[in-house]
């Protein structure tokens, strides 16, 4: 199918859907299961009837086809009755929700590595809901090829994730920030962790990565995810499925929890985690080899979340992620941890990300980039600083994103700066040569700096790309208040506890003067 009719099928297949919805009494959060089930099932039909034909050409009476016979292809076996051409002609008056629930049962029983993915409680959808559902969706598994659902699915889940707003960014990272984490994360193969995975967004990125650079992720990552929210795990392995990805997608706490034993484990490490969270239990973390840099004492979980990332990576690990902006200049104790991850030189990237490019928070945030490789390298002692807050496409009055050609831009000057050799393929050029015309990087006012850690230092330990790039100005509007409100509280907690001391001296002292 062409890309411009993929375009036109993906929008229409939204806004039917979307309709249906809005006629309903359903909430985007009721809704969505089942619809993501539904195109699951269609894809999973459209790869049973690709190589049925072939299968059982070569099957005979004695040795009829057989369910291990379409493992051996990598295809899910498709019961009759678990396919969306049976489901949309039952008899008039049949229950087809019960049908349908039916029809997840029988293909999980005839594949047991879907056991617990798959949506159930199609009967609670609306009878009339449901048949214009299965209208809708029936005609795919003949009308696409494979890849086709998995952008379908993600729009989807993109479009469920706007509708839900906050709550649907939890478990999705628009496609732009993951895409321009992935283009300079460069994961070619290897160990690839998400201890936030969500809906699994970074690793189909990561294997759309190595399949631009023409190979197979399937052959070429290992994916490991870990999620706390049980209902969000079966989101990450559905869209895994739908990208020919497998992966060990576990539920767990991670705060917590480390059932992958992370620690030098992976070669790439890739999160959105959620920002400022507080009332973490502190006490159950003493000892965790996932914390090397100290617990810090504001009521905070950034700085775990990013020694979390430090930790899990091998020797010579790369880890991009997403984190509020005020990690980079908090004070205290998490800039003593700050300085500890300077020092140890692993800090390589950081990207200053303009509001509004998220369903969890409008406030702009800031992309950290570790690389335990650098040492030993020109950039062992330095930081590459890119302010990308000008740089974006306005979507709607609330929402932005990048373009292809400007993520390539951005991935570009961090290849410029590592000394690699950059990609023009969307279009990328013209912007290059008007800002490197030597094609060699070049520190560029208000865009970007290569700052030494002696330079850094000066800065207070900040890793506020604003501060290097000659960049001032901010917004009002752009102001993390909870993030700087707790550090400006410990830091007054901290004083305060000073002033106890110096109290209880100074009275000491006095006592003592004054023989009381």
């Amino acid at each position: 199918m062409k890309t411009t009719d993929l375009v036109k099928v993906r929008n229409t297949l939204w806004a039917a859907a979307d309709e249906l919805r809005a006629n309903s009494k359903l909430t985007p959060g009721q809704y969505r299961d089942p619809v993501l089930g539904l195109v699951f099932l269609a894809y999973a039909e459209n790869r049973f009837e690709t190589i049925r034909s072939e299968v059982e050409a070569k099957a005979t009476a004695r040795n009829p086809a057989t369910i291990a016979d379409y493992k051996a292809k990598s295809v899910l076996y498709v019961p009759d009755e678990s396919r969306l051409s049976s489901l949309v002609n039952l008899p008039e008056g049949q229950d087809v929700g019960k049908a349908t629930d039916e029809a997840i049962k029988a293909i999980e029983e005839a594949n047991p590595e879907l056991k617990d993915i798959l949506p159930r409680g199609y009967q609670k959808l609306e009878r009339s809901t449901l048949i214009e559902l299965l209208r809708l969706f029936a005609p795919l598994p003949t009308q696409l090829e494979g890849d086709a659902f998995g952008f379908i699915y993600e729009d989807f889940l993109s479009n469920f994730a706007a509708q839900e707003g906050k709550g649907g960014g939890e478990y999705f990272t628009p496609y732009s920030i993951v895409r321009l984490i992935v283009e300079i994360l460069q994961p070619f193969q290897g160990r690839v962790f998400d201890p936030a995975c969500g809906s699994g967004g970074m690793f189909v990125q990561c294997a759309k990565f190595v399949e631009r650079h023409h190979d197979s992720a399937s052959r070429k990552l290992s994916v490991f995810g870990q999620e706390k929210t049980e209902d969000t795990v079966p989101l990450a392995k559905m869209n895994l499925a739908l990208h020919g990805l497998s992966g060990d997608i576990r539920q767990a706490n991670s705060y917590y929890e480390d059932p992958h034993n992370a620690v030098g484990a992976f070669d790439y490490v890739m999160a959105n985690p959620p920002f400022n969270v507080d009332k973490i239990k502190k006490d159950q973390l003493a000892g965790d080899k996932r914390y090397p840099f100290g617990l810090p004492k504001t009521d905070n979980g950034n700085f775990l979340w990013i020694q979390q990332f430090y930790a899990a990576l091998s020797p010579k690990g790369r880890a991009g992620f997403v984190m509020a902006n005020s990690a980079g200049d908090a004070g205290h104790t998490e800039k003593e941890i700050r300085k500890q991850l300077i020092e140890s030189g692993t800090v390589d990237v950081m990207v200053a990300i303009s509001s509004n490019f998220f369903y969890t928070v409008t406030l702009p945030v800031t992309l950290w980039f570790l690389d335990k490789a650098k040492a030993g390298t020109p950039r062992e002692d330095t930081v590459l600083f890119l302010d990308a807050r000008p740089i974006f496409r306005q979507i709607d009055r609330a929402h932005r994103d990048f373009t292809a050609d400007q993520i390539e831009f951005l991935a570009n000057i961090v290849r410029l700066y590592r000394g690699e050799k950059v990609e023009i393929s969307e279009g990328s050029e013209t912007q290059l040569k008007e800002n490197f015309p030597d094609n060699k990087y070049v520190d560029v006012p208000g865009l970007c700096k290569v700052a030494t850690r002696a330079e850094i230092e000066a800065q207070g330990w900040s890793l506020n790309p604003g501060r290097y790039t000659g960049t001032a100005a901010v917004d009002e509007r752009d102001v993390d208040f909870k993030g700087n409100l707790e550090a400006l509280f410990e830091e007054f907690t901290q004083l305060s506890d000073e002033a106890e001391v110096l109290r209880s001296k100074v009275d000491a002292a006095v006592r003592g003067i004054i023989g009381a």
